[in-house]
Parts: C-alpha cells; sequence; structure tokens
C-alpha cells in the first residue's frame, strides 16, 4: 500500500495547502501554495498553480516528478457547480498528464466535512467569505450562501469589515448612530488602509478593490475586541448571529439521523472568523434558540487537521481505494448547545 500516492489540496481565496499521503494512511508531506479560486484567476492560472503546488510536493517527498499520484482531491473555493468542476478535472488532466492518473474537484465544503465527519453534517465557512453546506447520510447536499461578497458572504471577515466601515461613515455622516462608540474600529481602518479621511477610503472600495485586503481589517477588529472595545464585540457577535441563520436555514432539509446523532447535529467550522468565538456566541446562541422547536442539540467542531485531508480522502474514494482513516483523530468539539439547558 506504501506505493500507492494520493493528494489532496486546499484550495482558499488567499491561499491553499497539498498533502500527500500514501496508501497505509501516513502523509509525507504538506506544501503550502498561493489562492486558487478559479473566479478570481481564471482557469489557466488555477490549473498552473495546482501542478506547482504538486511538482513541489512530490520533490519534497523524494517521489519522481513523471510519475502522476494515483489520485488527486481538490476541495477549492469556488467550486460549487459541477459543470465548472468537470471543466477543471479534464483540463488539468489534459494539460497535465503528470499530475495525477485522477482527479476529483469539489467545493472546500465537502472537502471539510471528508476531514471529520464520515456520515455527513453540516460545515459552516467563516473566512474571507462565509459559505453553509448540508451533507446528509443518504449523499443528498443542500446549501445556504456562498454567493461572494456582492450576493453574500454574511458572517465573514469582509462581511465584517464592511460593516465596521459602514457603521463609521453612517456615523461621521449623521445618517445613524452606532451601538458603541466606534473610536477604536476608526483608528483600525485608518490603520488598516493607511487612510486619514473617509475619502482616502475611496480607492480601496472601488478602484483598488481587493477582497482579500479589505477583509484583511478584520484581523485589527478582533485584536481591539480582545481589547475590549465594545463595538468590536459586537460586530462578531452580529457574525455569530448570520453565521447561525445559516445552519436554521437549512434544518428542514436535515436528515434525522443527523439530529440524533451523540452531541446532536454536528456542526464543523472552518475559517479564521472562528478564532473569535468568545465574541460571536452570544449573538450565535441567541438566533440558535429561535430555533428550539427543530433543534434540540448542536455540536459545533474544529478540525485538527487540513481540509486537504478531507481532500484526500476523497480523492481515494473516487479510485475506490480503502484508505485507513480516523475520523476522531480530525477534529475537535469547541461548543455544545442543547436547549433543555439553555
Amino acid at each position: 500500500m506504501a506505493n500507492v500516492i494520493l493528494g489532496g489540496i486546499e484550495g482558499g481565496a488567499t491561499h491553499s495547502k497539498l498533502v500527500l499521503y500514501n496508501g497505509n494512511g501516513e502523509m509525507l508531506v504538506q506544501v503550502a501554495g498561493p489562492g486558487t479560486n478559479h473566479w478570481i484567476l481564471g482557469m489557466e492560472e488555477c490549473q498552473k498553480r495546482i501542478n506547482k503546488m504538486v511538482e513541489q510536493a512530490k520533490c519534497e517527498a523524494n517521489l519522481p516528478l513523471e510519475k502522476p499520484l494515483n489520485s488527486l482531491g481538490m476541495s477549492l473555493s469556488g467550486c460549487e457547480q459541477e459543470e465548472t468542476n468537470e471543466q477543471l478535472k479534464q483540463e488539468l488532466e489534459k494539460n497535465f498528464p503528470e499530475l495525477s492518473s485522477y482527479c476529483v474537484v469539489y467545493s472546500d465544503t465537502v472537502g471539510s466535512i471528508a476531514a471529520a465527519l464520515e456520515h455527513g453534517g453540516i460545515v459552516l465557512i467563516a473566512g474571507t467569505g462565509s459559505n453553509c453546506l448540508l451533507l446528509n447520510p443518504d449523499g443528498s447536499v443542500h446549501r445556504c450562501g456562498g454567493w461572494g461578497h456582492i450576493l453574500g458572504d454574511e458572517g465573514g471577515a469582509w462581511w465584517i469589515s464592511h460593516k465596521a466601515i459602514k457603521i463609521c461613515f453612517d456615523e461621521q455622516d449623521n445618517f445613524s448612530q452606532p451601538p458603541y462608540p466606534t473610536d477604536a474600529v476608526w483608528k483600525s481602518i485608518q490603520e488598516h488602509y493607511k487612510i486619514k479621511t473617509r475619502f482616502d477610503l475611496l480607492d480601496h472600495c472601488y478602484s483598488k478593490f481587493n477582497k482579500c485586503s479589505f477583509a484583511g481589517l478584520c484581523r485589527l477588529l478582533a485584536v481591539e475586541a480582545n481589547n475590549g472595545d465594545k463595538l468590536s464585540q459586537w460586530l462578531f457577535s452580529e457574525a455569530g448571529r448570520v453565521l447561525a441563520r445559516h445552519i436554521t436555514a437549512l434544518l428542514d432539509q436535515v436528515d434525522s439521523k443527523l439530529l440524533e446523532a451523540p452531541g446532536g447535529l454536528p456542526v464543523v467550522c472552518v475559517g479564521s472568523v472562528w478564532l473569535s468565538w468568545k465574541y460571536m456566541k452570544p449573538g450565535f446562541v441567541s438566533q440558535i434558540k429561535k430555533a428550539a422547536g427543530k433543534l434540540q442539540r448542536l455540536s459545533l467542531l474544529r478540525l485538527t487537521t487540513t481540509i486537504a485531508t478531507g481532500s484526500v480522502y476523497l480523492a481515494a474514494k473516487a479510485i475506490d481505494f480503502d484508505m485507513p482513516r480516523n475520523y476522531d483523530e480530525n477534529h475537535e468539539i469547541f461548543f455544545t448547545y442543547n436547549s433543555d439547558e439553555t
């Protein structure tokens, strides 16, 4: 089994990870790479980046570049449509024949579930953007969100950053008053974008807009939340509230087997915004309580491995290879909700 080599990619809008495993379930190497969202980069550049990461991993694992992997699983941001996923798969296999004997492409949401849960569950992503996917035990899939910053991304870092800026603009326009003083948040905005006035910010919002850079403000807001700033803490609570709405929006489609699982409905939480769970929790719990009639118990899980590991599992499944795996080692529970205890 050691001669079987499987690859898996976790591809985000900003950065990516790739791992190689052998058939015994042992990780050989892990490498980092740039973003691989084809909606941002275009198909051609996305494929080049994927191939370059695989070549780097082969070198570091002392594997011959000319020998294709047995299977490569990719869980990529922006890969929600079967048609474009199939296009990416076919073009990779055609343009880079030494890449892998077989390729399979899924969204990053599917890879997250595959890493942690054998029988399905919900994944809720809150990184640069946001997305939510339900995978039932029968294989049926339902989604909420994942529409990008123009049409969605509620609860993600871009959404939090935009909300912070809008609150400051509205206060200075005397359009509406903020729930808490804006001094610390406005100072963070000025620091992040290196601006002095609101007019200086317009380039960053329009002609020089970059979603990842724009969302970077969220890191400074997290620092201010830790420093005790009430507005920053409120922003993360609001993020928790709208993220919980993604879950409640899917409850009518959840298989009863998931609701009856130990710990209740399992939800895999992915993305850097979850690092501020302490401040997200009040809004999240408040929103979940509103669905008490449909949701009695829930567990929030944090991956202890990369999503790329889930991509390897998907790669193995795609070629009907029975790869050893231990799901309990791949996640930890950081919050449980029980309606009888709240």
